[in-house]
């Protein structure tokens, strides 16, 4: 009974311009730790998926302060990025052929609890 009182906050990012290879490898860095040390972590990553990921913790955490939720205990209970539409373009080749440009996009969740 105690498992379903707990209070979670999650926050959701729909069509981020990257491909959701990209955003795992900044997702796998941060999974399961606590939210200051995530931060931490992802100011100090060269990548543009980390920005997009960095935004969406703030917005998870805002959400679990209006949830009344201590902000120095949250962890990362669950962060996941699955597969969005494809963009399908082609560009003109040699030899009159046309190749495929695939545009990745991806859905990045996010689920914040709280520490025991």
């Amino acid at each position: 009974m105690a498992e379903a009182t707990k209070k979670e906050a999650r926050a959701v990012l729909r069509y981020a311009r990257t491909s959701p290879t990209k955003a795992r490898q900044v997702i796998n860095l941060i999974r399961g730790k606590d939210v200051g040390v995530a931060l931490a972590l992802l100011q100090g990553l060269n990548k543009r998926a980390a920005r997009m990921v960095e935004k969406l913790l703030k917005s998870a955490i805002s959400n679990a302060e209006q949830k009344d939720m201590d902000i120095d205990n949250l962890y990362i209970k669950e962060i996941r990025a699955e597969d969005g539409p494809i963009l399908k373009r082609y560009i003109p080749r040699a030899y009159g052929r046309a190749t495929m440009i695939k545009r990745r996009f991806s859905h990045i969740y996010i689920t914040l609890a709280e520490r025991e």
